[in-house]
C-alpha cells in the first residue's frame, strides 16, 4: 500500500488569498492511503522542501504531493528534493491550485477551495498508482550548430569555440556579417558599424574551432540533444574559392548588372561579385541567374577558338582572374554540394528583415524618395549607392527636408502589434548624423512616441532634440506625390493637437522588423514554435529565454524578437552558455516519462509515425513484421502517439491507465 504525504502550500497570500488552505489540508487528510498532510507559507522554501525531505527520510511517506503553483517551473525543485532525500523523483506528483485555482476563481473563494479539493484528489489518485522509473544517460557530440552569420551568430560561434568545442557557423550568404554589415554608425556613440563588426568577422573566420560555412543553407536536420545530424547545402558558386584572392577583377569585368541586394536595389551589382568590401570570406561569386553567358558561352561548355590567333576566347571574368579561379569549362553541379556534419547542440541566429515600404500604399511606395531607414543607412554610408553622400534617389540631388516616419508596421493592429524596440533610437541616429553634417537641412520627425530605454540612449534623444531636430507626438496619415518629386506629409501633432501639413525631399519609413520568410521555413523543419509576433518562441519568457520547446536547440538575438545590438550579443552569449552545458557534460540525461511500445500488440499501421512532432518513431521489422519502434532520446513525452494508437499498444510512463482513471474517479467522485 502507498504511503502518501501531501503538502499544500499558502503561496503568500497567491493562494491562501482566495483558497481556505486548511480546508483542502483537511480534505486530503481523508483520500486514501494518505498518511500526512501538511501546509507551509511557502513549500518552495528551504523550511517548505525541508519538510518534505524529513519525512522522506523517517520512512513515512513513499509518494508525494504537493499542491502549490504551476509544474513548469516548480516541479523541478520539489523532485530535486525528494531525491535527495532518497526516494525515487517520479514518485512525485503535483496539484497547480494556483494556476487552475485562485488566480482564475478569485472572485468565488467557496468554488475554488472546492475545485482546489477536486484538484488534489486526482493528484492523490494519480500518486498512489505511481511507479519508480529511471533515467537514461546517453553520450553527446562534441560540436556545435551556429545557423546565422549575424552579430549574433559571430558572437555564439566564438563563445563556444573559445570553450573550446567545435563549431559550425552556416550563413546564407557569401560573407558573414548579417544586417550589422550593411549599417554606418550604430547608437550611442556613433561608432563605425564596420570597425567594431569586422575585427569579429576575422576572428570568427580565422578561430581553429571554427568552420565557417557561407553561401550556405541548412537543408536538413534529424536526431536529439547530444546527437544531431545536419544536411548543410553548399551553393554552388561557381568560382574556386580555394583559388579565389579576393582581388574582385571578375567583377571590374562582368558586363552584366543587376540590382544590389546589399544596397537593397538602390545601385547595380555585376553577376560577377563580392559582396561588400570588407566581406569575410572576401570571394568572388557568379550570380548564375543574372549571368548573361559572354561570348556565348554557357557554364559547361568548351571555348571557341579564335581562328587568328588558335587561342580559346574566354568570357570577361575568365580573362581577368589571373588565379585562374573562374572556369566555364566545368560542368558545375547548379544544386552545390551536400556537406553532413554531426552537433551535439544547435543554434539558431537567423536575424530578421525589414518590411518592405509596398504595404503602405497610403505613403507613397512608389515615390523613389520615399525608402525605408535600412536603405538610408545605405545612402549614408561610405560604401553605399552613393559614397556617403545624402543624395536624393530620384535625382541624386541633395534634400533641403527630411522626414522620418516612425512605427511602419509596428505597433499596428493591421501588421504587426509588437514594438520593433530599435527604430526610435535608429531614426534619431540618423537624423543626428545628418543633422551633424547639414546643420541647414530641416529634419522632423514622427513618432507615437519615444522609446529610448537603454543605457545613454534617453541622452542620445535629449542632444537630438538639441540640435533643432523637430519632434512631431503623432502618426503620419498619408503621403502626396507632387510636382519635381516632392512630397507632400500630411500628419498630426499631438502636442499641439492640430493637423499639419508641409512639403518633404526625403521621407524614411521605420519598418517594423519581423523574422525572415526563409527563417520561418527553417523553423518548421528544425520543429520550431512561432509566438503570436510570428518569432520563434523561447521556452519561458523569464526563465528560458534561449532555450525552445527541443531540447538541444536554442535562440539567439533577433529571431526571438526585435533587440539592439548590446542585448542580441548578450543573448547571443547566453545562446552559447546554454549549448555548450550539454557539450561540456559529454553525456545527456533523457527523462524517463516518454513512449514505449508493447511490439506484441502493435499492428504496424503507422497512424503514430507522421502524428509525432518530433519525429521519434520509426517502423522496424520485429518477429517478421513491421513495428513501430520509439527513440528514447528523440521522445518528449507528449503522449500523441498514446492517444491515437488503436491497439493500444503504446504507453506513456508516467500516465498509465490505471493512474489516470484513478484521476478520472476522483475528479467524478
Amino acid at each position: 500500500m502507498a504511503k502518501v504525504g501531501v503538502y499544500v502550500c499558502h503561496c503568500g497570500s497567491n493562494i491562501a488569498g482566495v483558497i481556505d488552505v486548511a480546508a483542502v489540508r483537511d480534505f486530503a487528510e481523508t483520500q486514501p492511503d494518505v498518511v500526512i498532510a501538511r501546509m507551509d507559507t511557502f513549500m518552495c522554501s528551504d523550511s517548505g522542501q525541508e519538510m518534505v525531505k524529513q519525512d522522506v527520510r523517517d520512512g513515512l511517506v513513499d509518494r508525494v504531493v504537493v499542491a502549490a503553483c504551476t509544474p513548469r517551473t516548480h516541479e523541478p525543485i520539489f523532485r530535486a528534493a525528494i531525491e535527495k532525500a532518497g526516494l525515487n523523483k517520479y514518485l512525485f506528483e503535483m496539484a497547480n491550485i494556483r494556476d487552475q485555482g485562485s488566480w482564475v476563481h478569485g472572485h468565488d473563494p467557496v468554488g475554488a477551495t472546492e475545485k482546489a479539493k477536486k484538484i488534489v484528489a486526482s493528484a492523490i489518485g494519480k500518486a498512489r498508482y505511481l511507479e519508480p522509473l529511471e533515467d537514461t544517460l546517453v553520450p553527446v557530440t562534441d560540436a556545435a550548430l551556429v545557423i546565422g552569420g549575424g552579430i549574433g551568430g559571430i558572437n555564439a560561434a566564438l563563445a563556444l569555440a573559445n570553450m573550446g568545442h567545435k563549431t559550425y557557423l552556416v550563413e546564407k550568404n557569401p560573407s558573414i556579417g548579417g544586417i550589422m554589415a550593411q549599417l554606418d554608425k550604430t547608437f550611442p556613440s556613433n561608432d563605425c558599424s564596420a570597425c567594431i563588426l569586422t575585427p569579429m568577422m576575422v576572428d570568427a573566420y580565422n578561430h581553429p574551432n571554427i568552420e565557417t560555412l557561407a553561401y550556405a543553407e541548412v537543408e536538413d536536420v534529424s536526431g536529439y540533444i547530444g546527437n544531431f545530424k545536419a544536411k548543410i547545402r553548399q551553393k554552388q558558386t561557381y568560382v574556386d574559392w580555394n583559388k579565389c584572392t579576393g582581388c574582385g577583377d571578375c567583377a571590374s569585368k562582368c558586363p552584366a548588372k543587376t540590382p544590389d541586394a546589399f544596397n537593397l536595389g538602390m545601385s547595380n551589382r555585376r553577376a560577377a561579385y563580392i559582396m561588400f568590401p570588407q566581406a569575410v570570406p572576401k570571394k568572388a561569386v557568379v550570380d548564375i541567374e543574372h549571368c548573361i553567358n559572354c561570348v556565348g558561352r554557357d557554364i559547361g561548355s568548351l571555348p571557341k577558338i579564335n581562328e587568328k590567333t588558335g587561342r580559346p576566347i574566354l568570357a570577361p571574368c575568365e580573362r581577368a582572374c589571373a588565379a585562374e579561379a573562374i572556369n566555364r569549362t566545368i560542368a558545375h553541379n547548379p544544386a552545390g554540394a551536400i556537406k553532413e556534419i554531426e552537433i551535439g547542440s544547435i543554434i539558431v541566429a537567423t536575424g530578421y528583415q525589414v518590411m518592405d515600404k509596398g504595404w503602405f500604399k497610403e505613403l507613397a511606395p512608389a515615390s523613389p524618395n520615399v525608402v525605408t531607414a535600412l536603405q538610408l543607412e545605405r545612402i549614408i554610408s561610405a560604401t553605399g549607392p552613393t559614397e556617403g553622400k545624402l543624395l536624393r534617389p530620384s535625382d541624386n540631388e541633395k534634400p533641403h527636408t527630411i522626414t522620418f516616419v516612425s512605427c511602419v508596421g509596428s505597433r499596428d493592429e493591421h501588421f504587426h502589434n509588437h514594438c520593433s524596440r530599435v527604430c526610435c533610437m535608429y531614426m534619431i541616429k540618423q537624423a543626428r548624423l545628418i543633422k551633424e553634417k547639414y546643420p541647414d537641412m530641416a529634419i522632423n520627425m514622427h513618432f507615437i512616441d519615444v522609446r529610448a530605454g537603454g543605457k545613454g540612449y534617453n541622452e542620445y534623444y535629449v542632444g537630438a532634440r538639441n540640435l533643432g531636430i523637430n519632434f512631431f507626438r503623432g502618426k503620419v496619415g498619408g503621403l502626396e506625390i507632387l510636382p519635381g518629386d516632392k512630397l507632400r506629409v500630411l500628419a498630426y501633432d499631438g502636442e499641439s493637437s492640430t493637423n499639419i501639413e508641409y512639403e518633404s525631399d526625403l521621407v524614411v519609413l521605420a519598418t517594423a522588423i519581423e523574422l525572415p520568410q526563409d527563417a520561418t521555413l527553417l523553423g518548421q523543419k528544425l520543429g520550431l514554435q512561432f509566438c503570436g509576433a510570428n518569432f520563434f518562441r523561447e521556452l519561458h519568457p523569464k526563465l528560458g529565454p534561449v532555450e525552445t520547446a527541443t531540447e538541444g536547440i536554442f535562440l539567439a538575438g533577433c529571431c526571438q524578437g526585435p533587440k539592439d545590438i548590446p542585448n542580441t550579443v548578450a543573448h547571443a552569449k547566453a545562446a552559447a552558455s546554454a549549448a555548450a552545458a550539454p557539450l561540456s557534460q559529454g553525456q545527456i540525461r533523457i527523462e524517463a516519462i516518454i513512449s514505449e511500445v508493447h511490439s506484441e500488440k502493435c499492428s504496424g499501421c503507422g497512424i503514430c509515425i507522421p502524428l509525432c512532432p518530433y519525429h521519434a518513431i520509426t517502423m522496424q521489422t520485429y518477429a517478421d513484421r513491421p513495428r513501430a519502434q520509439i527513440e528514447m532520446s528523440s521522445c518528449k513525452g507528449c503522449g500523441v502517439c498514446t492517444s491515437t494508437c488503436p491497439s493500444g499498444a503504446i504507453v506513456l510512463h508516467g500516465y498509465e491507465e490505471s493512474q489516470i482513471f484513478a484521476q478520472i474517479e476522483a475528479l467524478t467522485a
